[in-house]
């Protein structure tokens, strides 16, 4: 008689597997059977974490660690969390003793801290962790670890370590990283051709097949609803203070922005947050949205509102009454939070299409989520629908907003953070202008790059790629120019 798959071993599958939100489910039905569980809340906690559903994490874990205060898998997924809300050093002082133990999770706090102290620029004492060793350097990912102590000793050396890590047979998320962090190197030390052959094999290796109509079908209805009137995008929630949202592409300066502004008091920056891709997939899951908006159940969009708002509070700084959302999904969500969060301001960041499109193909991005990262050409297509769609939008729904050409806020950073603090009725601050000062962490590409004055060294980066660009580029480029102020 086959033996019945407790709750706790078929969560542990479905996240093993991959299904986090069949473990999301079994960690539900867990609960209903018994809500005072521990093992219910740390597997709900550990599922919602895999699902970016931050907020829900959260509360999971908190009534995880009131059950049970010592235990290690609940500190681990707290420290986790911490490093989410931008709490790096709680992050890491919460990794340490779990690392330095010798329970069951002492390899994987002990990469969860070497890679954090990594992003965070702290590489004296990533080296030293790296150097004390331990059980995590049986792991495949202690090999990528050695490799970037390897690049601070001897880049060329380092590179070739991380070219080795691509071209094994490792799981593809360790490869892509090597690859790409190889990449980068490359582009560094001006070795053009080679880290652009290198993206090219990469993106081969380890992308999904591009498949444009999934993206281009979307935002051409949504493109066509601006035209039928304001049903669309029509406010069905109360109104919101205090949010502010990017509206841009990747690899468009939105870090640095975030950065910058979050300097300033009344402002918390609060990354990638995913509130908003919760709120799009709830409404479009009922099935009307965008078609037939009034077929939405009019409660869900206070529900919506307010799960947001609970959310972006949790991660802000202590003391900000804005929160600064830079969702990569902002510009292709604007009616959704017209409807949902009536009274957001949106800023709008553009970039040289040549210098997006060449950050972009040479760095890391999901290979499933953003598939078109791996060709030029659907680069290229997604600038000119995000520049096609988002005056529109701005148009249509009436969202306070400014806009900003990349080149032009380093030319002249004062100038554009003074009129992004307009835009949320703050004044200036001349803490703005010193972003590389900010402790925040910053856990996306631009993490090294924010630690640097804001300069122009990444202006004409595409030059080096000239190649790369054929005519197809002329007509976006040329509107970009166009609305450049500072030459």
């Amino acid at each position: 008689m086959a033996v019945r798959e407790t709750p706790v071993a078929k969560i542990e599958r479905l996240l093993n597997a991959g299904d986090h939100a069949g473990a999301l489910q079994a960690a539900n039905d867990f609960l209903a059977q018994s809500p005072n569980s521990f093992l219910a809340r740390l597997g709900r906690a550990r599922a919602n974490l895999r699902l970016a559903n931050y907020v829900d994490a959260e509360t999971d874990i908190e009534m995880a660690l009131k059950l049970s205060p010592n235990d290690e898998h609940a500190r681990l997924v707290r420290a986790n969390m911490d490093l989410r809300l931008g709490k790096t050093d709680k992050c890491i002082d919460g990794l340490r003793p779990i690392a330095e133990g010798r329970g069951p999770l002492s390899v994987e706090a002990s990469i969860n801290l070497i890679q954090t102290l990594f992003n965070a620029g702290r590489y004296d004492q990533m080296v030293e962790a790296v150097k004390r060793g331990g059980a995590w350097t049986k792991d495949p990912r202690a090999l990528l670890l050695y490799a970037r102590c390897r690049v601070l000793e001897d880049k060329a050396a380092g590179i070739e370590d991380l070219k080795a890590i691509f071209r094994t047979n490792h799981p593809w998320p360790l490869r892509r990283f090597a690859g790409f962090e190889a990449v980068g190197h490359l582009d560094k030390m001006g070795r053009y051709r080679e880290a652009f052959d290198l993206a090219t094999e990469v993106h081969k290796a380890t992308t999904a097949p591009i498949q444009m109509e999934e993206w281009t079908v979307p935002l051409q209805l949504q493109y066509d609803l601006y035209g039928r009137g304001a049903e669309f995008f029509k406010p069905r929630a109360e109104p919101v203070q205090g949010v502010a949202f990017v509206v841009a592409m990747p690899r468009s300066g939105t870090t640095l922005l975030e950065q910058m502004l979050d300097r300033h008091p009344a402002i918390g920056g609060i990354g990638e947050f995913d509130g908003l891709d919760h709120m799009c997939r709830t409404l479009f899951a009922t099935g009307a949205w965008p078609r037939v908006p009034s077929a939405v159940p009019s409660k869900l969009f206070p529900e919506l509102r307010q799960r947001y708002l609970d959310g972006a509070h949790q991660i802000r700084k202590e003391g900000a009454s804005w929160t600064f959302d830079k969702s990569l999904r902002t510009w292709r969500a604007l009616p959704e939070i017209a409807a949902v969060l009536p009274g957001s301001v949106g800023i709008n960041v553009e970039r040289d299409p040549r210098d997006m499109a060449t950050s972009i193909f040479l760095s890391y991005f999901n290979p499933v989520s953003y598939e078109w990262t791996s060709s030029l050409d659907a680069i290229r297509q997604m600038i000119e629908w995000q520049r096609r769609i988002v005056p529109r939008a701005f148009e249509a729904t009436g969202m306070p907003n400014e806009r900003i050409v990349y080149e032009d806020l380093v030319e002249n950073p004062a100038e554009y953070a003074e009129r992004c603090l307009r835009l949320m009725g703050l004044p200036m601050d001349e803490r703005v202008l010193s972003p590389e000062e900010n402790k925040k962490g910053a856990f996306t590409l631009s993490h090294a790059q924010v630690r640097q004055k804001i300069n122009k060294g990444s202006i004409g980066r595409w030059k080096n790629y000239e190649w790369a660009f054929d005519g197809s580029w002329d007509a976006v480029v040329a509107a970009h120019d166009a609305r450049r102020q500072h030459r």
